[in-house]
């Protein structure tokens, strides 16, 4: 009889023992490479998305940021949350415009310049690009763009013909066929690499938001920024399609509020990090200015030329996305 109980006693200790123990077992472990450093306000945002689904989910998934290309860089991490190397992740999207056209909508020089205009692009291309990531294994969660794109020198430039031989960070396909039909030489630099770049001598010239000179304290190098607002590159947050399908309604319901969120947050930190750059460039030492009309003149021919490549190479899909966008101005 007692041993009887004991074996009894065991067992309901090891059901309770098993019983605690499922939750630890039933967690999931998602990691996020996030290509900025860790005071981006980009990785900043992540960082809380990652808070609200780990503490929404009530630690069923738990999601880690790896900030500053620390898992994997930029150009590698959509390829890694494809792969399954990863089960989320942050990616500019327009890196990848080489793959699809349709992925550097929103870089195209001068088409939407502002916030409002970046927010109705994004709404003509939004049904387009959900759908070609959903075809490569994808899907989107949220995205925010960056502050408007402006030129970085350590020299002062007037006009086009100014920026000739002037070696040119490019980090897509954009910015590479901006310094050939400007004249610079186009040198291809992860952002996590952009201030040494610069300190090397590696690269003299971007062009890129205040957000990315600030942070990487590139008036340490370069001594000139020039208002242009070019465009509003976004960043996208992926998750793997599989990873996507296997979550439950009720987590799934929780990671898009919590997208939701991060989308309306990283929205507003990019506006209001905007002219908070631009005084801490100035801090810092360097001219910010608008650029003068005669180099306005000249980008925005450029922009023309760049604008009609696009389009032939996005084909009708391009077209139908343009033509929406302008209907809603």
């Amino acid at each position: 009889m007692k041993r009887t109980q004991k074996l009894m006693a065991t067992a309901a200790t090891a059901a309770l023992t098993l019983g605690t123990a499922l939750p630890a077992f039933a967690a999931e472990k998602w990691d996020m490479p996030m290509a900025y450093s860790a005071s981006n306000f980009h990785s900043e945002n992540g960082v809380e998305f990652a808070k609200c689904v780990t503490d929404g989910t009530g630690g069923e998934i738990e999601i880690t940021v790896h900030p500053g290309g620390a898992l994997f860089a930029g150009a590698d991490i959509k390829r890694a949350i494809q792969t399954g190397q990863v089960q989320i992740g942050e990616r500019l999207l327009s890196g990848h415009q080489n793959e699809n056209a349709l992925f550097g909508f929103d870089s195209i020089p001068f088409l939407a310049p502002s916030f409002d205009d970046s927010g109705k692009l994004w709404e003509a291309a939004k049904p387009g690009i959900e759908a070609l990531l959903e075809e490569q294994g994808l899907h989107l969660l949220y995205n925010v763009p960056w502050p408007p794109q402006g030129l970085y020198f350590k020299k002062e430039v007037n006009s086009v013909d100014d920026m000739a031989g002037v070696k040119f960070r490019s980090y897509n396909n954009t910015t590479a066929r901006l310094a050939e039909l400007t004249g610079m030489a186009p040198v291809t630099i992860e952002a996590a690499e952009v201030s040494q770049a610069f300190a090397t001598g590696v690269a003299e010239s971007m062009i890129s938001s205040g957000a990315t000179g600030y942070d990487q304290k590139v008036w340490e190098s370069l001594t000139h920024f020039y208002e242009v607002d070019a465009w509003l590159p976004r960043n996208y947050v992926m998750v793997n399609a599989d990873v996507w399908s296997g979550v439950s309604d009720a987590n799934k319901e929780v990671i898009n509020n919590c997208a939701s969120e991060a989308e309306a947050r990283g929205l507003q930190k990019s506006k209001d990090y905007t002219q908070f750059t631009y005084d801490g460039l100035k801090e810092g030492g360097m001219i910010v200015q608008p650029a003068s009309e005669e180099l306005m003149s000249g980008l925005r021919e450029i922009g023309e030329t760049m604008t009609n490549e696009w389009l032939e190479a996005a084909g009708e899909d391009g077209k139908t996305l343009v033509d929406t966008y302008k209907s809603m101005n």
